[in-house]
């Protein structure tokens, strides 16, 4: 199955509506899709060896795609195009 892992820091309302509506998109676009939302402080060490550098970022398979919050439709379309090809 796919990990997506987005990693964020505590205390952003907005961004909470955003992983929600986020998290939806990914799991409608692929199936048995594993989502993980990582404090980055909890993380540290994880996300400086994936090269996490600003928030929000999302890793899809331990490999970093977005370094700031995508479009849900920026989001669907990188999940898709990885989904290729691993049936």
């Amino acid at each position: 199955s796919m990990k997506v892992e987005m990693f964020y820091t505590p205390g952003c309302s907005e961004c909470v509506v955003a992983h929600a509506r986020l998290r939806t998109t990914a799991q409608e676009a692929v199936k048995n899709l594993v989502w993980r939302e990582l404090n980055v402080l909890d993380e540290l060490d994880y996300a400086v060896e994936l090269g996490v550098l600003t928030l929000p970022s999302i890793a899809v398979d331990g490999k970093l795609i977005f370094t700031s919050m995508p479009t849900v439709a920026q989001l669907r379309t990188a999940l898709i195009e990885r989904s290729k090809g691993r049936e």
